[in-house]
């Protein structure tokens, strides 16, 4: 039988768990990102953003790891990705792969 992760398990021990997810090297960049508020900073200065219907209409959303949201184009199929924030929720900085 596999041994549940804890809520509140220090980040520690959850990596060395046997159940447990590996985090992706972007973990930490994302995080202090996050916990800087760097996306509010970087939308100020977008020079386009898409409210979440404008973000449907042109693009189809196919992965996320806050603050980036991987995207497919619907004109072209181009994929590529995108920065959000939260609150309000605004998609800026549109990047092709």
């Amino acid at each position: 039988m596999k041994k549940p992760v804890i809520v509140g398990t220090p980040l520690a021990d959850i990596k060395n768990h046997p159940n447990a997810f590996r985090l992706d090297n972007t973990e930490s960049l994302r995080r202090e990102m996050l916990e800087t508020g760097q996306p509010y900073r970087d939308l100020a200065r977008a020079e386009q953003r898409w409210d979440t219907d404008q973000l449907r209409a042109e693009f189809e959303v196919i992965g996320f790891m806050a603050p980036f949201v991987a995207v497919r184009r619907k004109s072209d199929g181009a994929k590529g990705s995108m920065e959000f924030t939260h609150n309000p929720r605004y998609y800026f900085n549109f990047v092709k792969d």
